[in-house]
């Protein structure tokens, strides 16, 4: 599951957004001729739509109250004239699909998918409501959409990854930790969008003369073991926004400061937490965005199919001082020098 290089450069030089990353059962051309009732919910007195999000943690809850802090702007008031219908997998796969075939068993303004695994598969099961998707990686890969500029058919969204964004990460590391030769990662590699993420974090190291040392998993259960076999074997710590490991990233922060080793993430929520740094943005404001677009289909009658599909645009770098304290870093001034935004991605 490669990005293609002239893809990922066009999507980014046009500030496009991209989705989900996975495989399905469902396609883009099957999506494409779906339709999709996107305008048919204009005008009307009151909405229902319905939510299916992965599992429960910062960045997916951050992005499901920034989807609902933009419907509330917009006049849209759950309990007032919006129902919302919440389901929540648990990161449990049949879940997952229990969910999608539910709400394709009942009809709705809109669905919002948060995350790759609903995503795929409310895409393959719901065929009359107009789909948006957050928290998602690349929805070429995962045949959500053939064309990012004009998805078509029932579906659109935003992705939460930019590949530059990890390769501005990766090459922080090899400018700033010249003792670096190995970065380990804790992977879930049943997780499409690790993969990619982890296979564009390998080759942005490779460039930098550093290796990308793996530790799997398969549950959440397995990460705090995984975290400490990389220990001796590897000069930091990486993770992307898999959702196995982060639902355990505490264990992962433990054996960083433990061991003083650099732990840098892919998301800001985990370096809140306790991660030393990323290249990033607020979910919050991810999820706003995706808000933003479910207004122009609710109330503006926009067919969802010809909103393009976005990707965060105002990334920077986020440091935590004190995780680096911990993790036995010296923050430089070249390194702070990095983050745009001093007052608010230099955390104390």
């Amino acid at each position: 599951m490669n990005f293609k290089k002239s893809a990922i450069l066009a999507m980014t030089t046009a500030a496009l957004i991209f989705g989900v990353v996975g495989c399905g059962n469902n396609n883009a051309g099957s999506t494409a001729n779906s339709g999709g009732n996107s305008s048919s919910a204009a005008g009307k007195d009151s909405y229902k739509i319905a939510i299916s999000q992965y599992v429960e943690h910062p960045s997916l809850d951050a992005t499901r109250e920034g989807f609902m802090a933009a419907l509330k702007d917009a006049g849209l008031v759950e309990k007032e004239n919006l129902t919302v219908d919440y389901n929540n997998a648990q990161a449990d796969s049949a879940n997952n699909m229990s969910i999608a075939q539910k709400i394709a068993g009942e009809k709705y303004d809109l669905v919002l998918a948060i995350a790759t695994p609903p995503a795929i598969a409310v895409a393959g099961q719901v065929k009359d409501s107009p789909i948006l998707f957050a928290a998602v990686t690349d929805p070429l890969d995962a045949k959500l959409v053939s064309d990012l500029e004009h998805p078509g058919g029932n579906i659109s969204g935003a992705s939460d990854t930019n590949p530059e964004a990890i390769k501005k990460l990766m090459n922080f590391v090899a400018d700033h930790f010249g003792d670096v030769k190995n970065v380990g990662i804790v992977l879930n590699e049943g997780e499409p969008n690790a993969v990619v993420m982890s296979k564009i974090a390998e080759e942005a190291l490779k460039e930098r003369g550093i290796s990308l040392v793996k530790a799997t998993v398969t549950n959440t259960s397995e990460v705090k073991q995984a975290a400490e076999s990389l220990v001796g074997r590897v000069d930091a710590i990486y993770i992307t926004l898999d959702n196995t490991v982060v639902e355990a990233v505490n264990t992962i922060i433990q054996t960083a400061n433990e061991h003083d080793i650099p732990f840098f993430s892919a998301d800001r929520d985990t370096v809140e937490k306790g991660a030393f740094a990323t290249v990033g943005f607020k979910y919050y404001d991810h999820g706003y965005q995706v808000g933003q677009m479910a207004v122009e289909v609710l109330k503006n009658g926009k067919n969802v199919g010809d909103l393009q599909v976005t990707v965060p645009d105002k990334l920077d770098f986020i440091l935590n001082l004190s995780a680096a304290a911990e993790q036995g870093i010296e923050v430089t001034d070249a390194m702070k020098e990095q983050v745009l935004d001093k007052e608010n991605n230099l955390i104390e």
